[in-house]
């Protein structure tokens, strides 16, 4: 199954109108990750979701399952926070993975970090907070004025 994964990727690519790509990786091996989603109409689930990186088989394959697994299974964004590392591992094969369980996590905890950071930059929407691209905060009337230079 992973080998299929990793031979015949699925989700790869760029998500042009993604709603957040956020890059995740592993500093042991030298893996990485992007993570695109484009978040659902309700706010609460991802309509579509794509990965792009470079590593080993098993990180690029589970980030391929994982996506596949998500879109398919209908799960809310809080629920996806709640999916368990341990789970993963055993879902791919806890004896193929014991050696690089931070490569076979990496697509999770990256997609997980994409959810935290949608949500974190939507409360803070509707607080009146933006952050313009050079990443400072602009706060209540002045957040318009930044958001429309954007």
């Amino acid at each position: 199954m992973l080998l299929d994964h990793y031979e015949k990727p699925r989700h790869q690519g760029v998500l042009d109108d993604a709603d957040v790509a956020l890059p995740g990786g592993n500093p042991g091996c030298g893996d990485v990750v992007t993570v695109y989603l484009k978040v659902a109409d309700d706010q609460e689930h991802i309509e579509s979701a794509t990965y792009e990186g470079e590593g080993c088989t098993i990180s690029m394959a589970a980030s391929s399952m994982l996506l596949e697994d998500v879109l398919k299974s209908g799960l809310t964004m809080d629920q996806i926070l709640e999916l368990d590392y341990h789970e993963m591992i055993d879902q791919l094969g806890r004896q193929v993975v014991a050696s690089r369980p931070k490569c076979a996590t990496l697509g999770l905890g990256t997609l997980k970090a994409a959810i935290r950071k949608y949500q974190r930059d939507r409360r803070l929407e509707r607080a009146g907070v933006t952050r313009p691209d050079n990443g400072e905060f602009v706060f209540g009337e002045h957040a318009a004025e930044a958001a429309r230079r954007q």
